[in-house]
């Protein structure tokens, strides 16, 4: 539901600058401000203590943002 919601939003990053799908950005920052998660390091800790939880969400990637 949560990707289909999101699937038609429009990526307006720089293709050479993509490091990570939108979509796993999205996953990642709603769960975290959900759960109380204030600014981009708040986010960046959740993913970090949450991550094996979230690649229920997310399958894992070489690189990704839940790593």
């Amino acid at each position: 539901m949560f990707i289909g919601h999101f699937a038609s939003l429009k990526n307006p990053r720089i293709e050479r600058k993509k490091l990570h799908p939108l979509m796993d950005i999205l996953v990642l920052t709603v769960c975290a401000i959900a759960s109380g998660a204030e600014g981009w390091l708040g986010i960046a800790d959740f993913g970090k203590e949450k991550l094996e939880w979230l690649r229920h969400f997310v399958p894992p990637k070489e690189r990704c943002p839940l790593s």
